[in-house]
């Protein structure tokens, strides 16, 4: 099996004392020849799993993926999960609720995205942007985040009673790159339809929302739920490493086809002319 060994994806667990400190361009000790070859043999082997997590519909999987504008959560689900089965995939991009949204609870609309047994789901941001944006769009006071914390604690719990295990992964990218990304947006008509001027004052106050963000990770990071924090500089590290911690979220399933008799045997098949 191609995914990272156990001390590298352990390398990106959050760390309290300093959630950030790692650089975002490190590679591991790998190149880009390397990932891509790795990520390549190990697709077919998720694949395979995300079948038997469907024909077995015991358990499903949540994937959260959290990060700076231009950290790349469209770029991992295009090419981590392509080629897996879409009827076993639920994939849901969050974008700021909307006035029918902010009638319901907080997390009303999360709750209804959430994966079925069976199902691996994808969270496009999350339930995490209504401890943060949410406040500063104007859509939450400061005083109601703790109260709105401990809902977001008590709901991952209930993900455990669901049977649905979440990969919650900050994808980490530098201030330097984050420009870089914008810069090339800019100059792809492809792309540019991407920007709006919010991407513009999130790049001016990188540092200040990293650390709104980063107390966030430390506050809701728990054994359940972990708080995995990617580098994500390198485009081929960062979908390897999220490839591997789903690689190692389905072994952790223990997974094997289901050995339920068949609904009828080759006599019944062969009496039908």
């Amino acid at each position: 099996m191609a995914r990272l060994p156990d001390d590298v994806l352990d390398a990106c667990r959050l760390d309290p004392a300093a959630p950030f400190a790692g650089d975002p361009a490190r590679r591991f000790g790998l190149d880009r020849e390397q990932a891509l070859e790795r990520l390549a043999r190990l697709k077919p082997w998720l694949r395979e799993q995300q079948t038997m997590l469907w024909a077995n519909r015991r358990d499903a999987l949540l994937l959260v993926l959290q990060g700076p504008d231009c950290a790349g959560k469209n770029g991992v689900i295009r090419r981590v999960l392509a080629g897996l089965d879409p009827i076993a995939l639920k994939v849901t991009g969050f974008q700021p609720p909307t006035p029918d949204e902010q009638a319901h609870g907080f997390l009303w609309r999360y709750r209804h995205a959430l994966p079925t047994p069976g199902q691996l789901g994808v969270f496009n941001r999350s339930y995490y942007e209504s401890l943060v944006s949410d406040r500063r769009d104007g859509l939450c006071r400061a005083e109601d985040v703790p109260l709105r914390l401990e809902q977001v604690r008590h709901f991952e719990q209930q993900l455990a009673t669901a049977a649905i295990r979440p990969l919650k992964c900050y994808l980490q990218i530098s201030h330097a790159e984050q420009k870089r990304r914008l810069h090339r947006r800019l100059d792809a008509p492809d792309k540019r339809w991407k920007l709006s001027p919010g991407d513009l004052l999130g790049h001016r106050s990188f540092a200040a929302r990293q650390a709104e963000w980063a107390q966030v990770l430390i506050e809701s990071d728990s054994h359940a739920a972990p708080w995995y924090v990617i580098p994500a500089d390198h485009r081929w590290l960062r979908d390897l490493l999220v490839a591997s911690l789903l690689a190692k979220a389905f072994e952790q399933l223990a997974l094997d086809w289901p050995r339920r008799p068949a609904p009828f045997d080759h006599h019944d098949l062969d009496a039908i002319p």
